[in-house]
């Protein structure tokens, strides 16, 4: 995330970047710790992926999922295509992507920590991923060129960006025309206070930044892309806490598919 100055109303972005860093920090090297959301493989198949294309995933970087949603039947995937994963964590999407690319297609998945990055490089190595590479980097400024990339996909990431309209435009900028972005995330049916959207902890437990959703799409759409199909996903908090905000402010996870224009 990019730092700019503290607006009143906004959250500290510095602030928020640091939890962030520290959760997934923690979700890369402790994944059998207690987390306010689920993870890992029970997640995964509950919330669509298909068994036996996870069965040839490295199990670490399964233990490690913590994304809230299945994207992939609307990315529809195919041999050769380059794809983008913003906020790729220790792998797993990268890793499900590279086995519907191939060894002809190509995926890169970018993140801002460490640890992630660490896990995700050394899993590729290890079983045998020429086909994915594992970059460092702002999902608000991605280091890839324009329009070189045929699928963006994300999962659980752009709630935690405090500008999103900046990581919609860059996924448009990276996408050839008529590529497709297609992302879960987490957004709200009305808008969050201040007291919520200021605070980095609940950011940080993907809360904070839930986006209204009619501002969330409009700002893809904005961004020169064009929604397809939104979809709800099965997803659901652990903690009481996550679990009430949740009811009170109509938290849920969408799947969404927009095509360059």
């Amino acid at each position: 995330m990019i730092m700019t100055e503290i607006e009143p109303g906004k959250v500290d972005e510095k602030l928020l970047e640091n939890k962030v860093k520290e959760m997934y920090r923690k979700v890369a090297l402790d994944p059998s710790d207690q987390y306010h959301f689920e993870m890992g493989r029970q997640l995964a198949e509950r919330l669509g992926y298909l068994s036996h294309i996870l069965d040839k995933i490295p199990a670490p970087a399964i233990d490690s999922f913590a994304g809230v949603g299945y994207h992939f039947d609307l990315a529809d995937l195919s041999e050769g295509q380059v794809v983008v994963d913003l906020g790729s964590g220790s792998g797993m999407d990268a890793f499900y992507a590279a086995e519907k690319v191939g060894k002809n297609g190509k995926v890169i998945g970018i993140d801002m920590t460490d640890a992630q990055l660490e896990k995700s490089s050394s899993l590729g190595n290890a079983f045998a991923y020429p086909q994915v590479w594992f970059n460092k980097g702002y999902i608000e400024r991605v280091p890839i060129i324009s329009q070189c990339v045929d699928v963006v996909i994300s999962n659980g990431v752009i709630n935690l960006s405090a500008d999103k309209a900046r990581v919609f435009n860059e996924a448009s900028r990276i996408l050839k025309k008529g590529g497709k972005l297609v992302i879960s995330d987490i957004v709200s049916g009305v808008a969050l206070p201040a007291s919520i959207k200021c605070n980095a902890t609940l950011w940080a437990a993907c809360i904070g930044g839930a986006m209204q959703i009619d501002e969330y799409l409009d700002l893809i759409e904005s961004a020169g892309m064009k929604i397809e199909e939104v979809k709800e996903n099965p997803y659901q908090f652990l903690s009481s806490g996550a679990k009430g905000a949740t009811s009170q402010f109509e938290i849920k996870s969408l799947a969404i598919k927009a095509i360059k224009q």
